[in-house]
């Protein structure tokens, strides 16, 4: 298979240019942003590298020269969207940070929408990756904990936040789907439930919606689960 390596190797690794030979017309950097546009536009599934060579005006063998498999182009586009991720000084309050952070890797999330699909350990030794993690633990330095827990934190509030922003990119694309508006949807959806909930066959339920029968705050909801992570590492008294 054209460009498959004979053993493993990470792209990192790699120089991205020999000291031989003409100056490459592309760097890494270059590939990465025509792939992550490609992705924001038609999503994940659109990115090939015959789409990526295409966006660049080169021939799809020649990109194979600069990135050997698919799955290096994957961890080029995590790590350069990676580089966005805001750095700022500690504050010295590792919750507040740590929410701080959480948020804006929702936020990051939304506005790369294939991002959660391709979230893995796998891709988590790029540069940016890198920078990111030693910015985290920066963040926990008030934390008395050994840093493999610090990382289990980082590694667990990452993954809260990427199953909660994957859920909420799927149902934003069903309700895209949708012949008919949200609200009517979720009035039909509403009348239902109400219905079997007052059934009587549902009492633990009944009770749960009459201790709380407002709409459900998802920002609220957001903000809970990271607490939830945080307050699994917090020091017992």
């Amino acid at each position: 298979m054209a460009g498959r390596a004979a053993v493993p190797e990470v792209i990192w690794a790699r120089p991205e240019r020999t000291g031989r030979g003409p100056k490459p017309a592309y760097t890494r950097a270059d590939i990465a942003a025509a792939a992550v546009r490609i992705a924001d536009e038609g999503g994940l599934d659109a990115v090939s590298m015959r789409q990526v060579a295409a966006a660049l005006g080169c021939g799809t063998m020649s990109l194979y020269n600069y990135v050997p498999r698919k799955e290096d182009l994957y961890e080029l586009m995590v790590d350069a969207v990676g580089g966005e991720h805001e750095e700022w000084e500690p504050s010295g309050d590792w919750r507040v940070d740590l929410r701080r952070v959480g948020r804006d890797t929702r936020t990051l999330m939304h506005r790369h929408p294939w991002l959660p699909k391709l979230m893995s350990p796998v891709y988590g030794f790029s540069p940016n990756a890198l920078r990111y993690l030693e910015h985290c633990l920066a963040c926990l330095d008030p934390l008395d904990m050994k840093y493999g827990m610090k990382i289990q934190l980082v590694a667990m509030l990452n993954a809260v936040v990427t199953m909660y922003v994957a859920n909420e990119l799927d149902t934003a694309e069903r309700v895209r789907s949708l012949p008919w508006s949200e609200e009517q949807e979720n009035a039909v959806r509403i009348a239902y439930l109400g219905s079997q909930v007052a059934s009587g066959e549902y009492p633990r339920m009944a009770a749960a919606f009459l201790e709380d029968p407002g709409p459900i705050d998802l920002e609220a909801v957001f903000e809970t689960a990271v607490e939830r992570v945080l307050d699994a590492f917090a020091p017992r008294g």
